[in-house]
């Protein structure tokens, strides 16, 4: 028996947090619990029926054969396809409560007595809950912060999945930019970038897309015009691994003014970088890149902010409570480790220019950091004499 996850890791940071058992509920970390899978039929929509998908998983400390998975009733096809490291897999249900009953009569047979379990309080639906709080020999707590800590940093395999899956979202980003020009409106252009995300393999997730001097980054009906910004912010997931990146068009050679407002944005990114390394703590990140963003013309009207990434956005590491995203600043305080993986971000709000940006992920290494996807960083401009009309 031999789990993808680093088992004795887990067991250590349940014992810490007092934790004997686990109920695992979210998608996410159900797939990195298993080695990666994650049941076709739901991978966009829970609901069914009158209940929802809950794919659930059961861990005892210290106990790996104690580990069993509850799944789809259709869900035994793709297992049979590709197994898991789980020996007890039950694939019998369609509800939600019937998931969590099978989870709880399991875990009462092999964990006898009083237990401390940890649940994904976000991750479960009412019903699952109501039944577990019920439950007088079970304690419930917090399981979703142990594994989130699991996940911090990233096997070789994870490290390669998410080098791809950026290389692709910024490839996919170039193929759309030079797609379209004048009289293109953002509809088309995202809908070129979802289909070039899915040429590549990808499953498009998102794409927050601004277009001259307006800050609006929800697609809509406006047009391209000549010497207008674009901005395409998009995530799309390989292997259930995001992308996450920010990369900047202009329709026709971009003017001085632009190329400035562009290497400000650069030059806080760079230098954001710098400190990135295993051991150094995390809000150096902050402190270097609010140092370069001090001496900005601009800085009134840029922000930065730095988030981990990996199966979901903004994951651990946790570097900040005030960013856009809120959550406690976990990590701030405390030492990047080799393996974790970074999301470094510069936004610009220019008044008259618009919505200026680059995004990009960054990984930590022995020996400082390293980039992925790190291309088309600059203008990427589109030939008038080449665009629609």
């Amino acid at each position: 028996m031999n789990p993808p996850f680093d088992h004795r890791h887990l067991d250590d940071l349940m014992e810490s947090a007092g934790l004997d058992a686990l109920i695992v509920t979210s998608k996410h970390n159900v797939q990195y619990l298993l080695g990666g899978h994650r049941f076709f039929f739901f991978d966009y929509m829970d609901a069914i029926g009158v209940s929802r998908y809950l794919p659930t998983l059961v861990y005892v400390r210290g106990e790996l054969d104690a580990t069993r998975y509850i799944g789809n009733a259709m869900e035994s096809w793709q297992l049979d396809n590709d197994p898991v490291w789980v020996s007890d897999v039950d694939t019998s249900t369609w509800r939600a409560q019937d998931a969590i009953e099978l989870a709880l009569a399991h875990l009462l047979r092999v964990l006898p007595g009083q237990a401390v379990v940890g649940i994904e309080g976000s991750f479960l639906p009412v019903e699952a809950y109501q039944r577990l709080a019920v439950e007088p020999s079970m304690t419930l707590r917090d399981g979703q912060f142990v594994l989130e800590r699991l996940r911090a940093v990233k096997r070789v395999d994870e490290l390669k999945l998410l080098e791809e899956a950026s290389d692709a979202i910024v490839d996919s980003m170039r193929a759309t930019f030079g797609g379209h020009g004048a009289g293109s409106t953002k509809r088309e252009i995202v809908q070129t970038l979802r289909q070039e995300q899915t040429r590549l393999g990808m499953t498009f997730e998102y794409c927050l897309v601004s277009m001259g001097a307006s800050h609006n980054r929800a697609p809509s009906n406006a047009s391209w015009a000549p010497g207008e910004v674009l901005c395409l912010d998009s995530g799309g997931n390989l292997g259930g691994y995001i992308g996450d990146l920010a990369r900047m068009a202009v329709l026709g050679e971009p003017d001085a003014e632009l190329e400035d407002l562009l290497a400000e944005v650069e030059t806080v990114q760079l230098a954001a970088r710098e400190p990135i390394a295993d051991g150094v703590v995390g809000q150096a990140i902050f402190d270097r890149a609010g140092e370069v963003l001090a001496t900005s013309p601009h800085r009134a009207v840029t922000t930065f902010v730095a988030h981990g990434m990996g199966l979901i956005s903004h994951e651990a590491p946790r570097l900040t409570s005030t960013g856009p995203v809120p959550y406690p600043n976990y990590d701030g305080p405390r030492a990047l480790a080799a393996g974790m993986v970074l999301s470094i971000e510069t936004t610009m709000l220019h008044p008259r220019r618009g919505f200026i940006k680059l995004e990009d992920t960054v990984t930590v290494t022995t020996e400082g950091h390293r980039a992925f996807g790190d291309h088309a960083r600059g203008w990427n401009v589109v030939d008038l004499a080449a665009t629609r009309v």
